[in-house]
């Protein structure tokens, strides 16, 4: 066997399907890149990018490609660590046939490349076969030449490959026996075997059917070829190492773990399940971000955060007391420069992504790790070996403590919980918080109608200009086709050419006016569908228009002219902001229409004001410039020498349109269309910035007349402020701040005589209270105080009578309700404890709440239960003592 590293084995395998005339593809993002396939979370595995080039919708400049793609998979993460197989984050090496070569030409050139360009000896490999694919049984063994007995038939489970939806089929794997020394007692052991003698090196995967969202396998009419062969698999065999741990390119990783913690691989099994976690999961991290995925608590983001934190907390096992996964990523990085130098380019940003989590998971984990353990302390007090899915849920959802951790701390120490109480909980918070979702949508749209779907290509006219005269191809009413629409009716027009624009790109469609000596109709909106007809959705407002009936298409110039500026506006704030905030900063979407634009970027954290200001500053700079704005059709390789940003998918089109602007300034790859110059915008305003996502932060502003109206309007309430506070425009800061000081001064005065009038009563409350075993409880209900004087009067209580409970709730303005609670030493020594007294009385208003032994606070939902919880307190106290 030929002695490669990782990197040598990827670079070869390339090469060689370069050299059978495959195009070799760069590894696709983590993050799907197509938006409409909702099946996959993340890419796992080489074909799930080419989903629509193995059904045939999409189309590659080849029918053969070949790849090394990075891959996530973690529904095995809790294994990770426990045995030296299992892994997150992984590279597959593929090829591909997108109806072009079939079975032959894979199994051959996979032998091929096993056994001539590695060098792997013939006698060591083994072939499984799906048991009813004798097509793949007779090719292994009359072509290639492997004997019978070496090639063992296998059942749907283990030969017959799919994903939850997609291309799917039956498949062959080939071996590598590994010896006697992975070897388990079974003299007949052979591939299928659950021991480790027989290592699955390349699956070759037959497609031939799409399986649909129902689960039916549909015929493929151009069966593919669709195969992977895991990188550091086959690394292992060649390096000889036991396991994808100890793999060259890993090592050096390890080694800085060690460096790190004082402890050493293969010295402690304990040790090692650590160090292998931090190992696999400080790659999966380094390219997750890299890729755009930002931590969070649901989706892609959890998947992070999760890794995130598994491996600082085993960082916290192994000794490691610091930040240190930063120091794990920049090995990482290293390790993969050669194929990934990317990873080099956004350093800083993944650094910072990570750092940015692991501090935030240290003050999480300080926090849970005490409430955890005191819940595990109590269990064991009551004979119990379980915590409940409410207190783990309360774990998760009040401190941020996630449930994956809390399941594996709990195994360590012999404890389970409740996973389904755990869901429900989770199920019903996010029934409390769903936001009701108003979709605006076109009733007559006839989106289910399969000839608008497969309309062919309309010719767009409308970038050189706004009307033209066209023949009406196409009419449809309520989903039917038509030859005539009339006054009075919604529908859609199909025209032989149009001037309108399309919706896409976030740039919504044109309006105007569609008309002939005959009849008139209003075009409210333009879509496109997916072979790019431009679909005219239009209300008829005079006479008829028929099919093959000459028209006049007129563009709304105003609703264009303005729509353009924003959309042109979208690139020099693109621009803008990776000048201001960073390179890492890219479009995650966008809407653009006359009115205003707005534009979703990737980035961790809110922009700061100063920095919004730069934003706009910089926009508008541009604007006054006047600078060139042109567009030019070209090669995608063309594009990319040019520096011009797109969309990954966009690499695989014949031609793409590149929008310049000045001299290079901003270019970018879009369809949509845009001013000639900048300084058509006339001015740039940023109205606002927030969060949309986790990780995604959205821009709203606004162009040209928008700019005057918004600055009129502010000058109009500038004015009604300052006849309002009988003031100057000029001195209307210093007039609201001497408001609010007076305010503030009159509050105070308002407050000392609440406290003053309630302190009048303490001695009538302390008279009030009930003795048990010869300490005083004390309960009251207020109206209308805040927190720190409901606190002041605690206090004050229980210092006059020296021992007791003191137990006070209020009553706010707007109805909620406040619980404190305390407790003095002797009664503490009693074990009655100020947190545990008052959740319980909150727990009666539908509340909770906790804190330290002498002194606690809760909040309560119900203010009519507040006598019912105050009258409570007694036989709380009571059942303490018992």
């Amino acid at each position: 066997m030929r002695d490669l590293d990782l990197n040598q084995i990827r670079s070869e395998y390339l090469k060689f399907f370069e050299s059978k005339n495959h195009m070799v593809l760069k590894s696709f993002p983590l993050v799907p890149q197509d938006k409409s396939d909702k099946s996959l979370l993340l890419i796992n595995a080489g074909m799930a990018p080419l989903k629509k080039y193995f059904t045939g919708e999409k189309k590659m400049k080849k029918n053969r490609a070949t790849s090394s793609q990075r891959c996530i998979r973690t529904g095995d993460i809790e294994e990770v660590g426990k045995t030296q197989r299992h892994g997150t984050f992984f590279e597959m090496l593929g090829n591909f046939s997108f109806g072009d070569y079939f079975k032959n030409e894979a199994i051959a050139w996979a032998w091929e490349f096993l056994t001539e360009v590695l060098e792997i000896p013939e006698d060591i490999l083994w072939v499984s076969v799906y048991e009813k694919d004798d097509e793949a049984f007779e090719i292994w063994n009359k072509k290639i030449g492997v004997p019978a007995e070496k090639i063992v038939k296998l059942g749907k489970e283990d030969n017959f490959w799919e994903l939850e939806q997609g291309p799917c089929g039956p498949c062959s794997e080939i071996y590598i026996d590994r010896g006697d020394k992975y070897a388990c007692d079974n003299p007949d052991c052979k591939p299928g075997c659950e021991c480790d003698r027989f290592m699955e090196v390349w699956n070759l995967v037959f497609t031939q059917f799409n399986k649909d969202a129902e689960g039916n396998y549909n015929r493929l009419e151009h069966p593919n070829i669709d195969t992977g062969m895991g990188l550091e698999r086959i690394a292992l065999i060649l390096e000889g190492a036991d396991n994808i741990f100890e793999i060259g390119l890993l090592k050096d990783i390890i080694h800085k773990i060690e460096e790190l913690s004082n402890k050493k691989y293969n010295v402690d099994e304990k040790v090692d399940q650590s160090i292998r976690i931090i190992t696999d999961h400080s790659r999966a991290m380094t390219f997750l971000i890299y890729d755009g995925v930002i931590p969070s608590n649901e989706g892609r983001g959890y998947v992070l955060r999760r890794l995130i934190r598994r491996a600082a907390r085993h960082g916290k096992l192994l000794g490691i007391n610091n930040h240190f996964l930063t120091d794990i990523s920049k090995v990482v990085m290293e390790a993969y420069k050669s194929e990934y130098p990317e990873l080099l380019e956004e350093q800083d940003r993944i650094l910072k992504i990570i750092d940015a989590e692991e501090c935030k998971f240290q003050e999480t984990i300080e926090q849970g790790l005490n409430i955890l353990q005191k819940m595990i302390d109590e269990a064991k007090e009551n004979n119990k070996n379980t915590i409940s899915g409410e207190d783990s849920f309360k774990l998760y959802d009040t401190y941020g403590f996630p449930i994956d951790l809390t399941l594996e701390i709990l195994e360590e120490q012999g404890f389970t919980t409740s996973i389904d109480d755990f869901n429900e909980n989770m199920k019903q918070q996010k029934l409390r918080s769903k936001n009701a979702r108003n979709i605006d949508e076109i009733g007559w749209s006839g989106n289910d109608n399969s000839i608008i779907k497969n309309l062919s290509e309309t010719k767009f006219l409308g970038y050189d200009k706004l009307n033209t005269e066209a023949t009406i191809e196409n009419i449809f009413l309520n989903d039917d086709e038509e030859k005539v629409i009339s006054s009075g009716e919604k529908g859609i027009i199909v025209l032989s050419e149009s001037t309108f624009y399309g919706e896409s790109g976030g740039q919504v469609g044109d309006k105007g006016i569609i008309e002939s000596k005959n009849g008139k109709a209003i075009v409210l909106d333009t879509q496109k569908n997916k072979n790019n007809a431009i679909l005219h959705y239009v209300e008829m407002v005079e006479g008829t228009l028929s099919v093959d009936e000459k028209v006049e298409a007129k563009v709304d110039l105003q609703n264009r002219r303005d729509t353009m500026k924003n959309h042109t506006a979208t690139h020099l704030l693109h621009k803008a902001l990776k000048s201001v905030i960073g390179d890492h900063v890219n479009q995650a979407g966008s809407y653009v229409d006359s009115k205003r634009l707005r534009f979703d970027i990737t980035h961790f954290e809110a922009i700061s004001k100063d920095d919004l200001s730069k934003i706009e500053k910089i926009v508008n700079e541009k604007i006054s410039l006047g600078l060139p704005v042109n567009s030019n059709e070209m090669s995608y390789k063309e594009s990319e020498e040019l520096g011009a940003i797109g969309l990954f998918e966009d690499k695989y089109k014949d031609k793409v349109r590149v929008v310049s602007i000045g001299d290079k300034y901003s270019q970018e790859l879009c369809g949509g269309t845009h001013v000639q110059t900048t300084s058509d915008i006339q001015m740039f305003k940023i109205i606002s910035e927030s969060s949309v996502a986790a990780g995604v932060r959205r821009i709203e502003a606004i162009t040209g007349r928008e700019v005057y109206n918004y600055i009129n309007n502010k000058d109009l309430l500038l004015t009604e402020i300052s006849s309002t506070l009988k003031s100057k425009q000029s001195d209307i800061i210093n007039r609201i701040e001497f408001i609010l000081a007076e305010n503030k001064n009159l509050e105070k005065e308002i407050k000392n005589i609440k406290s003053n009038d309630v302190k009048k009563d303490l001695e009538n409350i302390i008279n009030s209270a009930k003795t048990i075993d010869a300490f005083k409880v004390v309960t009251h209900n207020y109206n209308g105080l805040d927190m720190n004087t409901l606190r002041e009067i605690a206090d004050t209580i229980k210092n006059k009578i020296s021992s007791g409970v003191v137990v006070l709730s209020n009553i706010t303005d707007d109805n909620k309700v406040n619980f404190v609670a305390a407790v003095s030493k002797d009664v503490i020594d009693k074990n009655i404890f100020a947190g545990n007294v008052v959740r319980e009385v909150a727990k009666l208003t539908g509340g909770n709440g906790g804190g330290r032994k002498d002194f606690a606070a809760a909040g309560g939902k119900d203010a009519t239960k507040v006598p019912t919880a105050l009258e409570s307190v007694y036989q709380i106290v009571e059942s303490m003592l018992k």
